[in-house]
């Protein structure tokens, strides 16, 4: 057998992954806007739902390369599987009790099985075949979670979001056998795509635990292994900037999706459920931003792609900021095709030639994830003290783009800090 096909299906399978975290992840540009109307929420409080999964990352990132190491990535992806399938059915006693906490809950312990399959995936697929199509592998991969930015956001169209929305004197006025009735109406709405999602997560642990899948890079000589501890990695500089640039994009990602609908309902006049629709076009042009990058890759360096799209999605957060109306979500639009790359092109660049140091370096990297849990929140503190103006909070992602762009020009380079341990 080649090792094209010996490498086919297991690629098939974890790009599989790469998809259900997509949905998961993507899914929270839903919940919060829903969450915050269905329990009464501030913008701030909303964003909770991105902190509970971020935290999870950062928490989560050393112990899943602990526990890859100790026990390989097939069982590392069937923990996480399963892990990720509890928080999603822990969803519904959340909308049976309409109670927040109990949905953070779940959210945190989503989080941990999705760190455990990032830590896992990623570099899984940047290794399954030859080394000199790694960023191209992990694209394509990663292309399907941009698929993944596509559905979401129609699943909750759908399933979720309920198209109506009262301001705070209708609710006051309304009678309150009727408000309760609507308030538990919202929150019932997300129990059945969870428990759909953690029903689908079961069985695709069932087929891992079938399958037979190779486990990379376990010939590798005893003497090869990591000496030292995770933070050793840090003494690459492009180890180090991949960790800073992750940290400041996924926190400019979140931001951008979090605020999406809210934005398109302030910015664009369109009702809830119009602006999930709105939300779906971001991810569709998402979607194909990760399949032309995946092309793209094949021509122009990674790092100097990475670095043009950054400074387009500079300019592209000034128009967010400061335009009118529908050129508003027409420029959110366009942060979605030109962030597609951002993630797995700062991973791959991150890990370049770190051989059996890419367990760790990948841990770190992850963790770098919770940039998704902080900047949210003081995008959703600046918009709360602006007497909630949206606009304004698009400052957060102008800013964290700096830093990408920055990553993409010099930070990428590798070579070895002349301070030998940094643990």
């Amino acid at each position: 057998m080649s090792q094209r096909n010996k490498y086919l299906i297991p690629f098939i399978l974890i790009t599989s992954l790469f998809f259900m975290w997509g949905i998961a992840n993507n899914l929270n540009g839903i919940l919060i806007p829903h969450l915050r109307k269905a329990l009464q929420l501030t913008n701030l409080q909303s964003t909770l739902v991105d902190t509970a999964v971020y935290l999870a990352y950062f928490l989560m990132a050393i112990p899943a390369g602990i526990i890859l190491k100790r026990f390989g990535y097939k069982k590392g992806i069937i923990m996480g599987l399963l892990i990720f399938a509890t928080g999603a059915l822990l969803f519904i006693p959340a909308a049976n009790m309409q109670t927040y906490s109990v949905f953070l809950g779940g959210l945190f312990i989503l989080g941990c099985g999705l760190t455990l399959l990032e830590t896992a995936a990623n570099p899984y697929a940047t290794r399954l075949g030859d080394p000199e199509d790694a960023t191209f592998r992990i694209n394509l991969a990663q292309s399907f979670n941009g698929l993944a930015v596509f559905i979401a956001p129609i699943i909750g169209t759908l399933f979720i979001l309920s198209g109506k929305e009262y301001t705070p004197d209708q609710l006051t006025a309304m009678p309150d056998l009727e408000k309760i009735a609507y308030l538990t109406s919202e929150a019932q709405s997300v129990k059945m795509p969870y428990m759909i999602l953690g029903g689908f997560l079961i069985v695709l642990a069932i087929i891992f635990y079938i399958m037979d899948l190779p486990e990379i890079g376990s010939e590798e000589s005893k003497s090869d292994k990591a000496k030292s501890g995770v933070f050793e990695t840090l003494k690459y500089n492009h180890v180090r900037w991949a960790v800073i640039a992750q940290f400041f994009y996924v926190g400019a990602q979140v931001c951008v999706t979090s605020f999406f609908i809210r934005m398109a309902i302030s910015g664009g006049g369109v009702d809830e459920k119009t602006a999930g629709w709105y939300l779906s076009a971001y991810g569709l042009l998402f979607m194909i931003g990760r399949f032309v990058g995946s092309a793209f890759v094949k021509f122009i360096r990674p790092a100097k792609l990475l670095s043009l799209y950054s400074f387009i999605c500079i300019l592209l957060s000034l128009v967010a900021i400061f335009a009118d109306g529908k050129f508003v979500v027409l420029a959110l639009g366009g942060l979605g095709f030109f962030m597609s790359i951002m993630f797995p092109t700062i991973f791959s660049l991150g890990i370049e030639g770190l051989k059996e140091e890419t367990k760790p370096a990948s841990s770190l990297i992850v963790m770098a994830i919770i940039g998704g849990a902080i900047f949210p929140v003081i995008m959703g503190g600046i918009i709360d003290s602006m007497g909630d103006n949206i606009q304004i909070g698009y400052i957060v992602p102008f800013l964290c783009f700096f830093v990408v762009w920055y990553f993409g020009w010099k930070g990428h380079k590798v070579f070895i800090n002349p301070v030998e341990s940094l643990s």
